[in-house]
């Protein structure tokens, strides 16, 4: 028999050898990083109060938490420079530079800056921009889009204002937009510019009666948009939303509004219960959307007052503290045993009975 046939029940060893080690090369790599540090010697954060150069992105913190706390007379939550001696320390409590680098978990993409400029998208909402004058940079055009007298007024605006239009195809603006239907226009615009919420709430108090819109955590940028919208059709004198765990405005929101983003002043604010206070100080009467609410909607007498409507988040509702701040709790009425409806939808229906009740 040819080769090792005959050797039935030969034990083959492998010849790997033992696993080598790394001689200490790698003890660095297996060494903890420390103890985490307090805010104020993190370079990156807005408590830091180190005496090294602030790295822009920290002083840009710093400085819009000296805003709001200008805003709501109070005292900024920033750490004072020289306080701390950070020097010849990194991140981490070793030697090295003291600020930080921006870390991207490994499979991930670094997102884009947070206030980083917004591509306006759909005739309507583009058209809408120009036409109130939001500050643009440049006007995409898809080849071979259809001239309608919307596409022509974009423009005819543009030209007029010196906004660079520029010519792409429609593969490149879908590239853009991610995929978003974009109707062949697209307007490149700085990031939102929130109103100030005590200049909101001034300017409000010359309407008569004002009426102003809270919203308590919603996240969906469609819903965002959709209110604003209601927002501009009813009269409403501005909108004010939380800074954290709510949507912004983006283009999705700029999107879905039609362009009425662009009419509505729309304002930020720290503590929604805290600023609901305030309204109620001036005079405000402050009523929640419930749908579990004592105050029928079509007995809302209070309409016809200075009046400020809070619609609630999309799944829970009125947060706690909130609901307990609220005057009223507003319910609708509803024929069926619907469960309860959308946030935007629920937000039109109530601005669209006040308004009713206003014009008798």
């Amino acid at each position: 028999m040819p080769g090792n046939s005959e050797r039935r029940g030969k034990r083959v060893v492998s010849k790997k050898g033992a696993a080598k080690g790394s001689g200490g090369k790698n003890r660095q790599s297996l060494a903890g990083r420390g103890r985490t540090l307090p805010a104020d010697e993190r370079p990156w954060h807005k408590g830091y109060s180190g005496d090294e150069p602030l790295p822009s992105k920290t002083a840009w913190k710093q400085d819009k938490e000296r805003r709001a706390a200008a805003t709501e007379g109070r005292a900024p939550k920033i750490g004072q420079p020289g306080t701390k001696r950070t020097a010849g320390k990194g991140p981490f409590g070793v030697k090295g530079s003291a600020i930080a680098k921006t870390r991207v978990s490994p499979g991930r993409k670094s997102v884009a800056p947070k206030d980083g400029p917004e591509l306006l998208v759909g005739r309507n909402p583009v058209v809408e921009a120009l036409r109130t004058h939001v500050p643009a940079t440049a006007l995409y055009v898809a080849l071979g889009i259809d001239m309608d007298e919307r596409v022509k007024e974009a423009v005819r605006s543009a030209a007029e204002r010196g906004v660079a239009i520029l010519e792409v195809t429609r593969n490149e603006l879908d590239r853009m937009t991610g995929g978003v239907l974009h109707q062949g226009l697209g307007l490149q615009v700085p990031p939102y510019a929130y109103e100030p919420f005590h200049d909101l709430l001034a300017a409000s108090l010359e309407s008569t009666p004002p009426l102003l819109i809270a919203l308590d955590g919603i996240t969906d940028p469609r819903n965002l948009g959709a209110i604003i919208r209601s927002a501009a059709a009813f009269g409403a004198d501005g909108v004010f939303l939380t800074e954290r765990r709510s949507a912004a405005i983006t283009a999705t929101a700029w999107r879905t509004s039609a362009g009425a983003a662009a009419r509505v002043k729309v304002s930020q604010v720290t503590n929604l219960t805290r600023a609901l206070k305030q309204c109620q100080e001036e005079g405000f009467v402050v009523a929640g959307l419930d749908a579990d609410g004592e105050t029928e909607l079509y007995s809302l007498e209070a309409a016809v007052g200075p009046l400020v409507v809070v619609v609630g988040s999309e799944g829970r509702g009125l947060s706690r503290l909130v609901g307990q701040t609220c005057d009223l709790r507003v319910g609708i009425p509803m024929v069926t045993d619907v469960e309860s409806l959308n946030a935007s939808v629920a937000a039109a229906v109530t601005l669209a009975e006040v308004s009713r009740r206003r014009r008798l």
